[in-house]
């Protein structure tokens, strides 16, 4: 199997580390062991309680129980045992694309968005056309252009919500109407939900509430700010879950017994680590926003209740290019927008620490200034 480097991961792979001030990264501010261990409001006693008495072996090889049990109260109707441990939403998606996709199927994705959803399944050997989403529409899918896609033979259609990067959400109602479109063909529904919106959150539906043949993709590393865990899950109906389940055997096996007693944890005690994130997002959002209601080069589609977002750049060069001397000049780490497919522009991680995210965006502010 052939398959593109992915473009974000590959650009901070190399430079995240050389970075002062990274406004660039999707997590909402990650939390540190000592803010995790406040959570059960006994200073972490109940994590080392359970940790103590767990052999260090592989553990549960699809996810403990109560693991299970946990990510199932996130959805309406979702029975545990179709909840399966990944690593991470990487492991996720990439098991779910395998379960589905085989050489000549016809997918259709979300375009730009993140990038495995679309050129993991071209990999496999599928035909993928992509459903293009547009600026004039505030990022947001024409649905009539998507009913033009399917086709009587589409296997797949995948969606990203919220979107990694644009920050944009689609709402319940639009949902349904994708899932209309689905059944339609038959077609599966993949619906990456990493970034599920933590503001509003009854505006949108899980896809797995609303369609037998939807997978949702999700993880602990960015809504709940605990990335070190790796801990990811698919949720999906039985046919899917039992395919998936045979795949695991060849990425993973498991996520390991102290990653799974973390996860379960921070799920758990998930609500004050909401209140903490939605706070994050309302403060930064502001401060983001009066930084670029006072920058002639930049604008952007305020994202809603997310972490991550794109900022449009008026440059006269290559995005990647200013990116890069931003970095060395002065510290300042962003992922160019061409990583995405969406140059002149870059994802702006507004979730970061408040003095990095000021910090950062004054630095920017001033390489901006420097074009006039």
């Amino acid at each position: 199997m052939r398959i593109k480097t992915i473009g974000v991961e590959a650009y901070l792979n190399i430079w995240e580390h050389d970075a002062t001030w990274d406004i660039a990264q999707s997590t909402i501010a990650s939390l540190t062991m000592g803010e995790i261990l406040q959570l059960d409001g006994k200073d972490g006693q109940t994590f080392y309680e359970q940790l103590d008495r767990e052999k260090m072996n592989y553990g549960w090889i699809e996810g403990s129980a109560e693991f299970k049990e946990e990510v199932a109260k996130l959805y309406r109707h979702v029975d545990p045992d179709n909840v399966l441990q990944m690593n991470g939403g990487t492991g996720a998606n990439l098991n779910a694309i395998m379960a589905l996709v085989d050489p000549g199927d016809h997918v259709v994705a979300e375009y730009p968005t993140y990038q495995p959803l679309y050129d993991l399944p071209a990999a496999l050997g599928a035909e993928v056309d992509r459903w293009h989403i547009h600026e004039e529409d505030g990022w947001q899918p024409r649905l009539d252009e998507l009913k033009k896609l399917v086709r009587p033979d589409t296997k797949l259609i995948c969606v990203n919500n919220a979107s990694n990067p644009l920050g944009t959400v689609i709402t319940a109602e639009v949902m349904e109407e994708i899932v209309e479109i689905a059944r339609s063909v038959d077609a599966w529904v993949l619906c990456d939900e990493v970034f599920f919106p933590l503001e509003e959150p009854e505006r949108c539906t899980s896809i797995v509430d609303l369609y037998d043949k939807g997978v949702c993709t999700n993880s602990v590393s960015k809504d709940y700010s605990v990335p070190a865990a790796r801990c990811g899950w698919t949720v999906s109906n039985k046919e899917l879950a039992d395919r998936m389940r045979v795949l695991r055997d060849y990425t993973m096996i498991c996520s390991g017994v102290f990653n799974d007693a973390l996860a379960t944890y921070v799920l758990r005690n998930r609500e004050p680590i909401i209140e903490r994130n939605r706070a994050i997002i309302q403060k930064n959002r502001a401060i983001a926003q009066k930084w670029i209601d006072a920058q002639p080069r930049v604008s952007w589609v305020p994202p809603k209740g997310v972490s991550v977002s794109y900022i449009r750049l008026d440059i006269p060069g290559d995005d990647e290019e200013f990116c890069l001397k931003l970095l060395r000049e002065r510290g300042v780490l962003l992922v160019p927008g061409s990583r995405f497919d969406l140059p002149k522009g870059a994802r702006l991680g507004y979730c970061a620490p408040e003095n990095t995210l000021r910090e950062g965006l004054r630095r920017l502010g001033e390489a901006l200034a420097e074009l006039d």
